[in-house]
């Protein structure tokens, strides 16, 4: 359960920092970790929600180390999450550091976008360790699908979106274009508009390669139902993730839909990574004890050893 709240507050983390983002409250506090000198309430409201997006980061690095110090602690029972659990501190470490130079970078383009993707990146491990969380210590399990182009090309493709729509954000390309999905008749400077259409080219790609793989995971009939739940409600959140996309064009992407589409963007990259680490999970092929209960899961390897 600790792997899964991990996730939630991660995913929550995300979508603060993205209204923070929207807002354009990132300079509300100038100094980096207390903002402007305090650490209690403040009265206004950039620093406010600044600062509360650092408080949010704090609870969710506690949460990461007591992640890492208990499996560490209880060995090998753990040890589909222990891995992750460590990437997940450096990951984390690495955010922190990224989001102060961000600070004292006065939230420089670069910097911020950055900050962003790693933060897609930790959301990503986040979201495998919890299902690594859920697997039997006896079976076979991979955090990542081998063999499988349609899901990697899925997740790549999605990265990609995200990415483009960092560029598109941080180079202040939001409203260059007032229509979709085409640009017609826009009077923003050519840079721009460029940046739109690397956007909406990319999110086309992304889109068509995450709904093949959805629904040809929806589609596939298997004995675990959860990757079918899963598809599905990826398809959910992708729908809605357009609708609210379009909008954002149309209406010259204000704050509140800008927030929203990124809240949904975030729920759709979670949902696709945890889909893509599912279906790797499988019987262990190790020899058991014959002293165990469960016999009919002896290799031929203890059965001839004990006809020996």
């Amino acid at each position: 359960m600790l792997a899964l709240a991990i996730m939630v507050t991660t995913y929550l983390l995300i979508v603060l920092g993205s209204t923070v983002r929207v807002t354009n409250s990132g300079m509300g506090c100038s100094s980096w970790p207390l903002c402007n000198g305090q650490v209690g309430p403040i009265d206004q409201f950039h620093p406010f929600m600044e600062e509360s997006h650092r408080y949010l980061a704090t609870i969710v690095t506690i949460l990461i180390a007591l992640l890492a110090v208990l499996v560490w602690r209880v060995g090998p029972v753990a040890r589909h999450v222990r891995k992750l659990a460590f990437v997940s501190v450096g990951v984390i470490v690495v955010q922190i550091v990224l989001g102060a130079i961000t600070v004292l970078t006065k939230n420089s383009p670069a910097t911020v976008a950055l900050h962003l993707i790693v933060g897609l990146l930790f959301l990503a491990i986040v979201t495998v360790t919890a299902v690594a969380s859920f697997v039997d210590p006896e079976e076979s399990w991979s955090p990542f699908p081998r063999g499988d182009r349609l899901a990697w090309a899925s997740v790549v493709g999605l990265f990609f979106v995200f990415v483009s729509g960092s560029l598109v954000v941080d180079g202040g390309a939001q409203s260059a274009c007032k229509s979709w999905p085409a640009c017609f008749e826009s009077r923003a400077p050519a840079g721009l508009v460029t940046l739109q259409y690397l956007h909406r080219s990319l999110v086309f790609i992304g889109v068509c390669l995450v709904v093949i793989y959805l629904v040809t995971l929806w589609r596939r009939r298997s004995s675990f139902q959860a990757p079918h739940v899963l598809a599905l409600c990826g398809l959910v959140l992708l729908a809605a993730q357009i609708t609210v996309g379009a909008f954002d064009a149309l209406l010259g992407a204000p704050t509140a839909l800008a927030d929203v589409h990124l809240a949904l963007a975030s729920a759709l990259w979670a949902v696709v990574v945890g889909i893509v680490a599912l279906p790797t999970r499988g019987p262990r092929t190790q020899s058991r004890p014959i002293g165990s209960d469960d016999a009919p899961s002896r290799t031929l390897s203890n059965v001839d050893r004990r006809e020996t």
